[in-house]
């Protein structure tokens, strides 16, 4: 067997959005499937499902021995396949099994090192013991409500606020703001919080009848911070340009009322990186595409976590 480590990155991109992807990096030196083998760029990364942090290669005689290698450092091995689907699914037969089942939300995510790896060939091996995201694959699936919300979007928020390791819960005032029709109140109240819901459009009446829940018919954004008054969690999944959204939250925070944010921004057209970009340099902020993300990233500011 030999082991030799590469020097870079390689980013797990986004199926659909994989140009986006190849712009932030700047060109590749080889590709996998969707995984890109790049230099390690200075800052952070947006268009990308996971990233691999500490990359090598590694040339194996057997399966066996693939599988001996992976376990010697670290327990948890997350394939990402792309080709010898069949000899991949041996190797993985081989290492301690992973959970794909889907999780109940609230649910943290354990604190330990989660690594990738696929096949370029038979016999050779790319993987990173460490990775960008907690979960295998930069994937999670929650079991669904298919009953209470009135959309799948609280998706997005729930797999924001695991990543966070922290969510709201009783007593905590939150503002939902682009509220209608009210999957991210639902997922905020069913929680206990007590939820300000303003959008100019009206949320559904089950949504609106649910205890906590007050809703303000408002463009959400032309609200003061002061009329609102503090917060616990400030929720935000309007439909917008991203300089816009950049404004108002940087009303909220030079007003020091609120102090957990989760926000989508929304990409018309070509991705805005410089907006993105100034969310993400904000301080004790996360900017990723998440797994229940489409044309959007999300961005997260969380004291609690």
């Amino acid at each position: 067997m030999i082991l030799s480590p590469l020097e870079g990155r390689v980013y797990q991109g986004v199926r659909g959005f994989e140009t986006h992807l190849k712009e932030e990096i700047g060109g590749y030196k080889a590709s996998w499937g969707t995984l890109y083998h790049g230099k390690a760029v200075k800052g952070p990364v947006f268009w990308n499902q996971n990233v691999w942090r500490a990359p090598f290669r590694m040339e194996f005689g057997s399966i066996s021995e693939a599988a001996k290698a992976l376990r010697e450092i670290q327990r948890n091995w997350a394939p990402v396949l792309f080709t010898q689907f069949r000899r991949g699914a041996l190797i993985r037969s081989q290492l301690p099994p992973l959970s794909h089942k889907p999780r109940p939300f609230p649910w943290l995510a354990p604190d330990v090192p989660m690594g990738a790896w696929t096949l370029a060939d038979p016999h050779t091996i790319i993987a990173s013991a460490q990775c960008s995201s907690p979960f295998p694959g930069g994937i999670i699936e929650f079991e669904e409500d298919k009953q209470g919300p009135p959309s799948r979007a609280y998706l997005k928020l729930w797999e924001a606020l695991v990543r966070c390791g922290a969510w709201p819960g009783p007593g905590d005032r939150c503002l939902d703001a682009g509220a209608s029709p009210g999957g991210w109140t639902w997922a905020a109240a069913r929680l206990g919080a007590e939820v300000l819901a303003v959008d100019r459009a009206p949320l559904e009446e089950r949504i609106l009848a649910m205890p906590g829940v007050e809703f303000i018919k408002h463009d959400a954004f032309t609200l003061k911070p002061q009329s609102i008054g503090p917060i616990r969690w400030l929720l935000c999944d309007v439909v917008c340009y991203p300089p816009r959204l950049y404004q108002w939250i940087a009303r909220w925070l030079d007003s020091g009322l609120c102090e957990n944010f989760i926000c989508t921004i929304k990409m018309q057209g070509l991705p805005d990186i410089e907006t993105t970009r100034r969310f993400a340099a904000i301080p004790g902020s996360m900017v990723a595409h998440l797994y229940h993300n489409k044309h959007e990233l999300t961005w997260m500011k969380v004291r609690d976590a």
